[in-house]
């Protein structure tokens, strides 16, 4: 039985961190939990027994910073708890992403509202040490609405640990950061095509292969990745969308467990574009279909490979998706569970 975590928007009263079971099998999804406590818990990372929650949160709003929030999860059979360790600040306003490192030593925060990045080293009891870094960025882009100012909107840390790349909206770039200790020095930066808005990154297997989401102009960019020089040069970009497509943002971007396929989520059109990848041949869209529902903000591919679990955020429900053809090819929900504004799905 796999167990699942959904993180959500909700006020700190209510239930904004769910617990599932999923039966790989039958594809059941059965809930098992859910916390209060945090308010906008709306990205969620794991690591063994512990798991983080942002708390989106920024002064325009709420009058304070947002959080970074770090539980041990408790297991007792089928029974699932989330034991509070400690909080501490983004240093920064709605904060939106987190990244472990490889070794689980630091987690990366990225504050979208301000366009900022934090890091925190991993205690030894999965609590948050105090803050060790904080960059800002700066800049803007040519969409006065979206790209006014940076927006760092995700991180991703190289496969050895040298390097932090930063996907930032605002200002069309991929920022690289070396990273020594928990410190972290600015090291180099490669643009984005102007308007693209970069918003969520996942490394290849073969960590020569990085991909970015293109939240402004629904694409895909693949990039060849110089681990020894911390280096990036864009290969390809493909869009997400057919031609006739609605209004859309894209979100969400998940890699295979075996990397030859590739899933960005598209908010608007409500559909996962499939795209097959081969390092000699490239990208290549096999398909692009619904989501199951409404506004799929994120997603994740089942740890096995057979299903991706989507969380549709304007219809208050995750659906569970099975991946066809080896992954080609998507089929219509097999399972639906109900969660108020769901945003992030991570397993644990």
């Amino acid at each position: 039985m796999t167990v699942l975590f959904v993180g959500s928007y909700a006020p700190a009263g209510d239930p904004g961190i769910h617990a599932f079971t999923f039966d790989g099998a039958s594809g059941d999804l059965r809930p098992a939990a859910s916390f209060a406590g945090v308010t906008n818990p709306s990205f969620l990372a794991t690591a063994g027994d512990y798991l983080y929650a942002v708390g989106e949160t920024g002064r325009g709003s709420h009058g304070t910073h947002g959080s970074v929030h770090a539980f041990r999860i408790d297991r007792q059979g089928a029974s699932i708890d989330l034991v509070p360790l400690n909080r501490r600040s983004s240093a920064g306003d709605y904060p939106c992403h987190l990244r472990l490192d490889h070794a689980g030593r630091r987690l990366a925060v990225a504050n979208y509202g301000g366009g900022s990045v934090a890091v925190f080293p991993i205690l030894p009891d999965g609590s948050l040490g105090e803050m060790t870094a904080l960059v800002q960025h700066s800049g803007e882009g040519p969409n006065p609405a979206r790209q006014e100012g940076p927006h760092a909107h995700s991180s991703i840390f190289s496969p050895d640990d040298r390097f932090l790349i930063v996907a930032d909206l605002g200002i069309d770039r991929l920022v690289v950061y070396a990273v020594d200790g928990s410190a972290l020095t600015t090291y180099g930066w490669t643009a984005t095509a102007p308007g693209a808005g970069p918003r969520h990154l996942a490394f290849q297997p073969d960590g020569e292969h990085l991909f970015a989401a293109n939240e402004l102009d629904n694409t895909l960019t693949s990039y060849w990745y110089d681990a020894a020089r911390g280096f990036l040069e864009s290969l390809q970009t493909v869009p997400t969308l057919p031609p006739d497509a609605p209004a859309n943002t894209a979100a969400d971007l998940h890699r295979s467990p075996a990397g030859d396929f590739v899933y960005v989520s598209n908010r608007g059109h409500n559909s996962i574009a499939v795209f097959a990848f081969d390092p000699e041949d490239g990208l290549a869209r096999t398909a692009i279909r619904s989501c199951g529902g409404d506004w799929p903000r994120g997603f994740a591919p089942v740890p096995d490979g057979r299903y991706l679990m989507v969380a549709n955020r304007r219809s208050d429900e995750v659906t569970l998706l099975p991946l066809l053809d080896g992954g080609a090819g998507i089929g219509d929900p097999v399972s639906r569970a109900a969660v108020r504004e769901p945003s992030c799905v991570v397993f644990g």
